[in-house]
């Protein structure tokens, strides 16, 4: 099985680093391993049954010293090149010097198959490992092979990375996008579960845009690229993932913390265990037996082991459905969750603003729309390309003077030489504009000249299906208090809040509001964490600022991906109490190990010290009790 030269525990160090498993060792690479514990055991057998009593004492010390090297040649090897390198308290040192113990006492039977049992062990504890990491390589399973680029009359298959941006790629059915982009030739249907975790493929044809890592199912296309290979989604997602275990959680860090106050100070009450009593009653022979007992019990592999894998295993099982967490830290923050705040425009409700009705005063309903169109056209604000759609004729620019943005309210523009305000019932009182409504619940945006009133147009964005129920699941989930924060207008904004169950609702807040409140949420809250809920593009304060930053639908959007801690690469609401549970279910998983590896080791350094326990249940509260925990922590996959 080969214990690599990381001076520490091999396990230790690869589950701290979790993304850079050696992919590929499968069964082949399992197969020296076992060869190798197959030899052992018959080598082993062998001189248990021969009559080495009968031989000199050096025969039978080599008979069992051989399938003892053989078994574990690379634990002591790693615990001498540790030791030149300053790092004693490890799992090799402590096994190294318990089996070499068990010699000079003339326990060879007993060292050869603590050393077995141990290996054994390992090698199970390799094949969990390994197909859990297997399990999370299959799920993110979204990185490109290759891509055919078309340059000049020649279609060229290249690397992803060698691939520049503007270039013309050729996808065929079966195949996963390489690269984000436009198609400019072709439909298809696409299936995005491996970034959305959604199973349902989505039609797209010529001006549509296809995210890297998702696949072609029915046509052959033809792509523009839109970016690099490294600012592509797949690229992202898949380094966000990977780099996941950079940021620790407290549970991982306080076992980082304990294993190396841990291990030390158990070689020093193993030591005692030898030297007081011995110097007390005589019996060196046993009360060494009973150090050696205590020296394997004590390896901490089982806790530092299976924290970091379980929180691995949660984060890869999450990724799977569309849910990314950037780091152990904030699963355990998600676990804790206890309020969450909500941006209200493509958060609860769906985003796509539509014109619903238009109500003219003085001019007709084309020219009130014809008017608001042109002074919003200059905007990408999605209201403002609601009523551009509405209007759906051609704008002349021409027509068109200088336009300024009002914060807050609208914006004021110069339209065929006269001053037009269009915006909410406070610029309409900023201008003297005598404005109405019509009592229906949306968005109204008022058009005026400077003093005069034209009307006013009514804009709806319509609530999400899950909403409603997600709010509901979250408050099963533990969360105390949900809020919604939204600039649109308090008629709107509770009305909205109502229909999805929000406990709290504040309204017509300026981006700098949003941040303000939520610090003033942070401020009062007596336990457990926040988190913010946006979009990702102007919610990136917010997401900042608070304890857990999820943005919503953020497929594709470098602004999300930057400011959250958890993105959700589709739209749907239900994804936040699923994030929660799965957290919760994490933690769960990481507690039930730490509780069951410290009762069981205590218990046997107890019965070891007085005596009762044998090296072979030594061994399993070691090697046993650290396979178990890895089996438990496999579990958060699901």
């Amino acid at each position: 099985m080969g214990h690599e030269h990381d001076h520490g525990c091999k396990h230790c160090h690869e589950h701290e680093h979790g993304h850079e498993h050696k992919h590929g060792q499968g069964e082949n690479g399992f197969a020296v391993p076992l060869v190798r514990l197959v030899l052992v055991v018959i080598l082993t057998a062998a001189a248990w049954i021969a009559p080495l009593e009968t031989l000199p004492w050096y025969v039978r010390l080599i008979a069992f010293l051989v399938p003892y090297l053989i078994a574990g040649y690379d634990v002591l090897l790693e615990a001498g090149e540790n030791i030149l390198h300053g790092e004693i308290f490890d799992e090799c040192f402590l096994m190294s010097l318990a089996t070499i113990g068990a010699f000079v006492i003339g326990e060879y039977p007993e060292a050869v198959a603590v050393m077995l049992f141990y290996q054994i062990g390992e090698f199970f504890q390799d094949l969990a490992v390994d197909r859990t990491r297997d399990s999370i390589a299959e799920l993110m399973n979204i990185r490109p092979d290759h891509a055919d680029v078309k340059r000049g009359d020649k279609l060229i298959r290249v690397l992803p990375n060698e691939v520049k941006e503007g270039e013309i790629i050729v996808v065929r059915p079966g195949e996963r996008f390489p690269l984000d982009g436009t198609i400019v030739e072709g439909a298809t249907s696409v299936d995005a579960s491996a970034l959305t975790g959604e199973s349902i493929p989505r039609d797209v044809a010529v001006g549509d845009g296809v995210y890297s890592g998702s696949v072609n199912m029915t046509g052959v296309v033809e792509v523009r690229v839109t970016g690099t290979y490294e600012q592509s989604t797949a690229a992202k997602i898949l380094d966000m993932v990977e780099n996941s275990a950079e940021k620790k959680s407290r549970s991982e860090a306080f076992i980082t913390r304990f294993a190396k106050i841990y291990t030390p100070a158990v070689v020093g009450g193993a030591a005692l265990l030898f030297l007081v009593p011995s110097i007390i009653t005589g019996d060196w022979s046993g009360w060494l037996r009973r150090a050696l007992i205590f020296l394997v019990v004590s390896c901490p592999c089982a806790l530092v082991i299976s924290v970091p894998l379980s929180f691995f295993g949660g984060i890869g099982g999450a990724s799977h459905k569309g849910i990314l967490i950037k780091g152990s830290n904030y699963v355990e923050a998600l676990a804790k969750l206890e309020t969450v705040v909500f941006d209200k425009t493509g958060t609860l409700t769906e985003g796509s603003f539509r014109v619903t009705d238009v109500h003219p005063d003085v001019i007709t309903e084309g020219e009130l729309l014809d008017i608001a169109a042109a002074a919003e056209s200059y905007s990408n604000h999605p209201i403002a390309e609601s009523i551009i759609e509405a209007h759906g004729g051609h704008i002349d620019r021409e027509r068109i003077g200088e336009v300024t943005e009002l914060p807050g309210r609208g914006l004021r523009a110069v339209i065929d030489g006269k001053v037009v305000y269009v915006g909410n019932a406070k610029l309409m009182d900023e201008c003297r504009a005598s404005h109405h409504d019509c009592g229906e619940t949306g968005t109204i945006i008022h058009v005026a000249y400077e003093g005069e009133y034209l009307g006013h147009i009514v804009i709806s964005d319509k609530i999400k299906a899950n909403s409603a129920s997600a709010v509901a699941e979250l408050k099963n989930a533990g969360v105390k208090k949900t809020v919604m924060l939204t600039g649109d207008v308090e008629k709107v904004g509770k009305a909205v809040a109502a229909e999805a169950g929000v406990d709290e609702c504040y309204c017509e807040l300026l981006p700098g509001d949003k941040v303000s409140k939520l610090e003033e949420l942070l401020e009062a809250k007596e336990s457990g964490t926040l988190a913010f809920v946006g979009d990702g593009i102007n919610d990136a304060p917010a997401l900042t600022r608070s304890d857990v930053g999820i943005a919503m639908g953020a497929l594709g959007s470098d602004a999300a991906i930057e400011a959250a801690d958890v993105v959700l690469m589709n739209d749907d609401p239900a994804k936040i109490p699923e994030a929660v549970k799965r957290s919760k279910k994490t933690i769960g998983i990481v507690k039930q190990n730490i509780a069951f590896a410290l009762i069981a080791k205590a218990a046997v350094l107890i019965l070891g010290a007085l005596g009762i326990a044998n090296m072979w249940l030594a061994v399993f509260a070691d090697v046993g009790v650290a396979l178990i925990c890895v089996v438990n922590a496999m579990r958060a996959l699901k």
